[in-house]
């Protein structure tokens, strides 16, 4: 395993994408989002995907340079054109301008249409985060999860992503897809060939499948059977529904449909926490919650915070640098090889 700073990772990424045709915005921006999602391990939103991305950017289903176009819906709402460019840059830019909006009424939430994947929800609920923000952060996908009740795919895993600004700078993140298994998953199950377990996927006919390379084959299930198809449903009308996205069949998948733009869409809120209470009095207010939290450990036990395992491993790669696993360095390997980009591993 190799471990590199985390600034030579974040100009490699950038030099390696601009070096395929990515504009320097969205190169920047993308490598920002790529590196951010290595550093709190989540690296199956990391450089692994750089191979498809750039697949994607040759045949133009990801628009290089894109133009993305605001349109104010009102004073706290917004709705972004993405252009087809990355998914990653769309979402950044829509929580920038939701923050923006959040500003002035309180409140901001912005919909985003003719977007891409856009990787990781909780880089954009730490971007709301980090301005002092509550934020949310949905988007839909290509169909791969069933209804409850249904069994051919409707929904894809449809993630939604919360978080909260803390007194240290450790935003809670809550990031989770509504299906019980999130794609990515599937397909490290694929590379290990570690059998999936009962109840997260089934065939044609409802049968249960235990063999990840047949999942293409049925669906995922929701998470908590109805309770996850509830939430599905949420992020498929604010992401796809209310902002003129592709709407459950009208999305294309990222590694099957490589010549045609995702038609993904977003929804990004930003909450303003001080039109609520002082800043100061919100964080000892959350911090007292954290105490009652911690208290309910058992013996010898630790409860711990959605994202604090992540930011532990943040503190570690701006330390030590970001480890990359050797599955990583194989797949970008080629892609560097072919340009002056100079892979910081060598």
């Amino acid at each position: 395993m190799a471990r590199i700073p985390v600034p030579d990772l974040m100009a490699f990424c950038a030099k390696l994408l601009a070096a395929h045709g990515v504009d320097e915005e969205q190169a920047r921006n993308v490598a920002e989002n790529l590196v951010w999602s290595e550093c709190v391990g989540r690296r199956n939103f990391g450089l692994l995907r750089l191979p498809v991305y750039l697949e994607r950017v040759a045949s133009g289903a990801i628009k290089c340079p894109c133009s993305p176009r605001f349109e104010n819906l009102g004073p706290s709402l917004g709705l972004l054109d993405g252009d087809d460019g990355f998914g990653q840059h769309a979402g950044m830019l829509a929580m920038k301008h939701a923050i923006e909006l959040a500003r002035g009424t309180g409140v901001g939430a912005v919909g985003v249409r003719n977007s891409n994947f856009f990787g990781t929800g909780a880089y954009f609920t730490h971007q709301a985060a980090d301005a002092g923000m509550i934020g949310l952060a949905m988007s839909n996908s290509f169909p791969k999860v069933t209804a409850h009740g249904g069994l051919g795919a409707v929904f894809g895993t449809n993630p939604f992503a919360f978080g909260a600004p803390r007194r240290n700078g450790e935003t809670l993140m809550v990031d989770m897809a509504t299906s019980g298994l999130a794609g990515s998953t599937v397909r490290q199950h694929i590379t290990s060939g570690e059998p999936l377990p009962e109840g997260l996927a089934v065939d044609v006919d409802g049968a249960p499948i235990t063999d990840p390379e047949k999942v293409g084959g049925g669906a995922l299930l929701p998470f908590g059977g109805a309770k996850g198809y509830g939430l599905s449903l949420m992020v498929e009308i604010l992401a796809g529904v209310l902002t003129g996205a592709g709407v459950t069949h009208g999305v294309a998948s990222m590694y099957k449909d490589k010549q045609e733009p995702g038609h993904n869409g977003h929804f990004l809120i930003a909450i303003d926490v001080s039109r609520f209470m002082p800043m100061e009095a919100y964080y000892d207010r959350f911090e007292a919650m954290v105490a009652d939290i911690r208290a309910s450990a058992p013996d010898g036990g630790e409860v711990l915070l959605p994202g604090e395992m992540r930011w532990r491993e943040y503190a570690e790669a701006q330390e030590r640098g970001i480890e990359l696993s050797p599955t990583t360095i194989e797949a970008v390997s080629p892609l560097a090889a072919v340009t002056d980009a100079g892979a910081p591993w060598r």
